[in-house]
Formats: structure tokens, sequence, C-alpha cells
């Protein structure tokens, strides 16, 4: 998008404003607002919609990319239409100067089909972004008959740089065949699950083997984010890091504000940490 379009005009003069649409003394939008300005406005308020979920790194310091939530469970006939607006939303960073991969969500059916392969493919090739920008995270994996049609189109997405996450990762023998096999870059793992119970610490050794990174999600307590720090993770995100946001937005969230709430958050320091700080402070 240049500069000087008239979108861009229209996101720099109206920041954080929210748009309040004339009505007359009847409730109904004012017919004297042209028709081009209700499509403006109606284009405005649609990407300033809460969608993306910011995501950091382990320790908060870092915007790492956003999971763009729409596409979370949604249907076939509304994926591709979502899909585009995604592909929309990661361009608008790129365009701004913000390097922030986003990841789309799709279920496994669709990669069976190779119809739905030529759309997704058409549009990632018309969005014409830099590899590594657009993520394809794949969650509930397909019945056992569809699973070569389903990796063969994997494989064609791959081919266009895209890269594979696999959301809602459980362990399952299916999944993990389908981590060692297909070579995936990224597993999410809902982080909330492991509250009352043992962490997969086995799991996540095998799955760093793999060169996978490690996506902790849900994180919604201390207790979340106490987990995801032993179990060492790549990146965190969830309500207690920061609540979906507008995409423009995600252009303005400052790093070191970020670190500095999630530090707040941290657990507490052990004794012998203590005992090691103070150490150090006698030897100087």
């Amino acid at each position: 998008m240049s500069p000087k379009s008239r979108l861009y005009t229209l996101v720099k003069t109206w920041k954080n404003k929210p748009f309040q649409e004339v009505r007359d003394a009847c409730g109904e939008p004012w017919l004297g607002l042209s028709s081009q300005a209700r499509e403006e406005h109606e284009s405005w308020s649609k990407r300033q919609a809460i969608s993306n979920e910011p995501i950091f790194n382990a320790e908060g310091t870092k915007l790492t990319g956003s999971l763009f939530r729409p596409l979370l469970g949604s249907n076939d006939t509304q994926l591709l239409r979502l899909f585009m607006e995604g592909l929309d939303t990661i361009s608008y960073w790129y365009r701004s100067g913000r390097f922030i991969p986003g990841i789309l969500s799709v279920p496994s059916r669709v990669m069976s089909s190779s119809h739905c392969i030529d759309a997704l493919s058409d549009l990632i090739l018309n969005s014409r972004l830099p590899v590594g920008l657009v993520n394809l995270g794949i969650y509930q994996l397909p019945d056992p008959n569809l699973e070569d049609a389903c990796k063969e189109g994997l494989l064609r997405l791959r081919r266009l740089g895209v890269l594979i996450h696999l959301i809602q990762f459980s362990g399952t023998t299916q999944e993990i065949r389908w981590l060692e096999e297909m070579q995936l870059e990224a597993i999410h793992l809902d982080i909330s699950q492991f509250r009352s119970k043992e962490l997969p610490t086995d799991l996540i050794l095998e799955t760093q083997k793999m060169q996978a990174q490690i996506y902790a999600s849900n994180i919604t307590l201390v207790r979340d984010l106490e987990n995801a720090a032993l179990l060492h993770v790549d990146h965190s995100y969830g309500g207690l890091m920061m609540p979906p946001v507008s995409r423009h937005q995600i252009l303005h969230i400052s790093d070191s504000r970020i670190a500095k709430a999630i530090f707040s958050l941290h657990p507490q320091k052990t004794t012998m940490e203590i005992n090691n700080e103070n150490a150090r402070d006698v030897g100087r």
C-alpha cells in the first residue's frame, strides 16, 4: 500500500478512534453519507476487528508473531475469505515496516483438496510476501484415508515458502509421526492443561530433538507462565501475555513495556538464586 493511499490516510487520522456512524432520529444510517464513504467506514471497522493474538518470545521481551483467530474453527464457506483477510493483515504489517509472521490456521481436511490448495497457493503467490511471514497452522489431523492427500497439499504450500505449525499438539502417536515425517517447523502446546498434572518433559525433549519450535498457548494464569518457563518453550501467548488486538494495534506494541509486565508476573526467585546473587554482590 502506498503511503499516499486513501486508506493509509484514514488509518493515520483515525488512529485508535472508533468510528461512530451518523444516524438520523429514527436510528437509521444517515442517507446523506455517500456510498463510497460508507464503504470506507465499513472497511476501516472491519480492519480494526480484534482478531490478532500477539505471540512473544519466552521471556516476553520481543513480539515474535501473531495468531489470526477468525480462522480457528471457520467453516468451508468462510475459509478462503478469512485466509485472504489474514494475508492482507500480514501484508499491512510488512508494508508498515514490521516483519511480523502471521499464523493462519486451517483444518487438515482442506489440505486434502487439490482445488483448495490451488486457491490458497494463488492467494499466497499474489500476496508477494517474503518467505517466513506466512505460517500455516494445522489442527485436527486428517482421517487415515485422507492423510496422503493432505501431506501432498502441505508439501505444495511448503514449496512456496510457507512454514507449517501443528496447532493443539497433545503428543499422540499420529502427531509424533507427522512431526517426524513432515519435519514441521513448530508445535503449539496448550499449557493450561498441565495446571494439575505432570509436565510433559519427555515429550518436549523429543520434540526439541526434531528441531521444532515450541509454542505455549492459552497462558491465562501465573501457573501457566511458570510451567512454560520450566518447559523452556520458545514462544508464549495467551490472555495473561496480551489479549487479542486489532491489526493496527499490533504495530504499536512496545516490546519493553510488554517485557516489564511479563517479568512482574514471573515466579519469585528461589532461595538458591537469591544466595547466588548475594554471593556475587559480596565478591564485588
